[in-house]
C-alpha cells in the first residue's frame, strides 16, 4: 500500500502548475469623490435615531424611513421589497429590503448592498450604520445634478444600491435579494459594505453557502483598491481556514448567499468573525471610515470602466496573491483516498481468501446504524418541538442570538434519556457473550473499512472538499487491523486519530467565534435550520455508526455474530431454558390428570 502513495505525486505536481495571479481591473478614470465627513455624520445620525434597529422593532420601521428619506434628496426613489421572516424570540416579523437604481448603458448590473438592522446590544454606529451610510455617499456621485440642465453622471452598467433588512440574523435581507431580484440573476458583482466604520484592520470575506468563491478578478481588485487607500492589503482567512470553509460552507457575511447562486460577490469589513455584542457597541473610526468608503467608490468605478471580466463563481483558494484552482486541489484530495480504497479492498480479499465470512459484520454494522438513525430521528423531533431556536429555513443564526448556542437543559435532558434509552435496547445485541476470533474480528474491519470507503465515495460526489475532514478518519483507522494485538494504548491512540476531522470542525468554530464548549451544540443548531443539507447529516451518522463499530473492535469489545438466523447465543439460550420450563409444565399437568383417571 505504501507505494499506492506515488499516485498523489501527479495530482500535486499539476497542482502546482495551477497557481497564478488573478488580473486586476485598472483604477477609475475619475478621482474618487466620496465625503468621509458628510458620511460619517449620516452614520452618526442613524445610529443616534434609531440606536435599536433589530427587526421587528419601530426602531427598525423608523430606520426604513429615514434611508427612504436621504435617498429622496438626490433624487432617488427607493423601491421597497418587503418580506417576512423568523426571528428567534419575536416570530415572524415583517421585514424589507430598499433597492435604489441608477440605470445605465447596459442592463448588467453592479449592486452595492449594505444592512441597515442591528442586533439591539448597542448603537451600532460602526456595524452597521456606517455601511449604510456608505451606501448613502456613493448613491449621491450619481443621482441627478438640480438645475436646468438636470445632467446626470450616466454609468456604463445599472447600478443598484440595496439597503437589507435582517443581516444580524443571518443575512435574510440578502438571502431574499439573490432569490427573488432580477437585478441579482444578472449582476456582474455584488459588494455587502459591514462594519467599514469600525476600528479594525481590513479585511474582506469571500466565503460562501456552498463551496464556491467570487470571481478572483473582484476579489483581487477590491485588496488593490482598499491597498491603494489605506497602504495595507485587506485580511483575508488563511489559506488552510479557507480549505476547511470549502469543506464545511459556512458564513455569515452577506456575501454568502449570493456566492451559493454563482452570483459573484464579497463583504468588505473591519469586523471578520467578531460579534455583535464588540462590534455594535464600538464607536465609529472616522478616518477608517473615510479611508474604506474611498476605496468602495473606487472599485466600483473600476468594475463600472466597461471592461468585463470573467464572472460567476468558482473554487480555489488564495496564497498570499496568488491562487490555487479548485479543481486542483479536488484531484489532490480524491487522490489521497485511493491509497485508503486499496488497502480496503486488499483486506477483504485477504477475508474472500481465507473463506472469512462478512455477512455477520454486517449485520453488526447494520444494528448500529440503526441505533445512530433512532438518534438522528430523536434530534428532529427535538428540533420540531422547538429544542432549538427558530430561524428562517436554510440560514445559519449567529452565536450571540439566544438560545443559539446555549442548550434548553430540560429538552436536552430528555433526549439524552430517550437516546440512552434506545442504547441500551440496541447494545442487548451486541455485547459479547466471548471473545471474537480473530477471523470474525479481520471480518469486522474489513466490513467497516468498506463501509467507511462507501462514506468517502459518497462525500467525493456532494462535495470532494469536506475530504478534508474526512482523511483522518480514512488513515488513523487503516492501520487498526494490523495493530489489532498491540497494545492497547497503541490501537487507542490510532482510534482517537480518526476523530481528528470531527474535532478540527469542531474547534474551528470555537477559535472562530468565541464559542468555547458551545461549539458542539452550535453546529446541532445550523443542522436544526436546514443550513447543513440532509445528505451531509445522513453521510455523518454513517461516518458515527462507523467510528462505534471500530471503537467496539479497538477495543476488544466486539461480539461475534449471533449466526445467520440473527439469534444471539444468549438469546437462543433463554429460548432453550423458557422451552424446557413449559415441556416441564406441560409433563407435570399429564401427570396430573393421569394420576386424577387412575383414582
Amino acid at each position: 500500500m505504501r507505494g499506492t502513495w506515488l499516485l498523489v505525486a501527479l495530482p500535486l505536481l499539476l497542482a502546482a502548475f495551477t497557481v497564478g495571479r488573478p488580473e486586476v481591473l485598472p483604477p477609475p478614470l475619475l478621482p474618487t469623490t466620496f465625503d468621509g465627513p458628510t458620511a460619517t455624520a449620516l452614520a452618526t445620525e442613524l445610529a443616534r435615531e434609531y440606536p435599536d434597529r433589530s427587526p421587528g422593532t419601530a426602531g427598525a420601521f423608523g430606520a426604513a424611513q429615514w434611508f427612504v428619506n436621504q435617498l429622496d434628496l438626490y433624487g432617488f426613489e427607493a423601491q421597497r421589497d418587503p418580506f417576512r421572516g423568523e426571528i428567534p424570540g419575536r416570530g415572524r416579523v415583517h421585514l424589507q429590503n430598499l433597492v435604489a437604481v441608477a440605470e445605465g448603458a447596459s442592463q448588467n448590473a453592479i449592486v452595492f448592498l449594505a444592512h441597515r438592522d442591528n442586533a439591539g446590544f448597542g448603537a451600532g454606529a460602526g456595524d452597521n450604520a456606517s455601511g449604510t451610510a456608505a451606501l448613502i455617499e456613493l448613491a449621491r456621485t450619481y443621482a441627478p445634478v438640480t438645475g436646468a440642465s438636470g445632467i446626470q453622471a450616466r454609468p456604463a452598467h445599472d447600478l443598484v444600491f440595496v439597503s437589507t433588512d435582517g443581516g444580524a440574523y443571518g443575512a435574510l435581507g440578502a438571502a431574499h435579494f439573490a432569490a427573488t431580484s432580477p437585478y441579482a440573476e444578472g449582476a456582474i458583482a455584488v459588494v455587502s459594505l459591514d462594519a467599514i466604520g469600525g476600528s479594525g484592520l481590513p479585511r474582506l470575506l469571500i466565503g460562501g453557502d456552498a463551496p464556491r468563491s467570487p470571481a478572483p478578478t473582484l476579489v483581487r481588485t477590491a485588496a488593490v483598491r482598499v491597498l491603494e487607500e489605506t497602504g495595507a492589503e485587506p485580511l483575508r482567512a488563511s489559506a488552510f481556514r479557507q480549505l476547511l470553509d470549502l469543506g464545511f460552507p459556512f458564513t455569515l457575511g452577506e456575501q454568502g448567499p449570493l456566492v451559493a447562486l454563482g452570483i459573484p460577490s464579497l463583504t468588505l469589513s473591519t469586523a471578520g468573525d467578531d460579534p455583535p455584542l464588540k462590534t455594535e457597541e464600538a464607536p465609529l473610526d472616522a478616518d477608517r471610515f473615510t479611508e474604506l468608503g474611498r476605496s468602495a467608490q473606487g472599485l466600483l468605478g473600476s468594475l463600472d470602466s466597461g471592461l468585463e471580466f470573467a464572472q460567476g463563481t468558482t473554487s480555489y483558494v488564495y496564497l498570499g496573491r496568488r491562487i490555487v484552482l479548485g479543481w486542483a486541489i479536488q484531484l489532490v484530495l480524491i487522490a489521497a483516498l485511493l491509497p485508503f480504497l486499496i488497502g480496503a479492498v486488499d483486506l477483504f480479499a485477504r477475508c474472500r481468501r481465507r473463506r472469512i465470512r462478512l455477512a455477520p459484520a454486517v449485520r453488526n454494522l447494520r444494528r448500529r446504524g440503526a441505533f445512530w438513525g433512532f438518534a438522528g430521528a430523536l434530534f428532529f423531533a427535538g428540533v420540531q418541538l422547538g429544542l432549538f431556536a427558530d430561524g428562517v429555513s436554510g440560514r445559519p443564526l449567529p452565536p450571540h442570538v439566544p438560545g443559539v448556542a446555549d442548550p434548553a437543559l430540560l429538552g436536552l435532558s430528555i433526549l439524552l434519556a430517550l437516546g440512552l434509552a434506545g442504547w441500551f435496547v440496541s447494545r442487548e445485541r451486541l455485547l459479547p457473550t466471548r471473545s471474537a476470533s480473530l477471523d470474525e474480528s479481520l471480518a469486522g474491519y474489513s466490513a467497516t473499512l468498506l463501509a467507511l470507503g462507501l462514506v468517502a465515495i459518497l462525500v467525493v460526489a456532494t462535495n470532494p472538499f469536506a475530504l478534508v475532514y474526512l482523511l483522518p478518519s480514512l488513515y488513523g483507522w487503516l492501520w487498526l487491523p494490523q495493530v489489532h494485538e498491540s497494545t492497547p494504548v497503541v490501537r487507542a491512540a490510532l482510534l482517537a486519530a480518526g476523530f481528528g476531522g470531527p474535532l478540527l470542525l469542531v474547534l474551528s468554530f470555537a477559535q472562530r467565534h468565541d464559542l468555547g464548549w458551545e461549539a458542539p451544540w452550535y453546529l446541532l443548531s445550523l443542522v436544526a435550520t436546514g443550513y447543513v443539507p440532509w445528505v451531509a447529516v445522513l453521510l455523518g451518522l454513517a461516518w458515527l455508526t462507523v467510528a462505534a463499530q471500530l471503537t467496539a473492535l479497538a477495543g476488544g469489545r466486539y461480539a461475534a455474530d449471533p449466526g445467520a438466523n440473527g439469534r444471539s447465543d444468549r438469546t437462543l439460550d433463554v429460548r432453550t431454558r423458557l422451552r424446557g420450563l413449559l415441556h416441564g409444565r406441560q409433563r407435570g399437568a399429564t401427570d396430573q390428570a393421569d394420576e386424577a383417571l387412575e383414582a
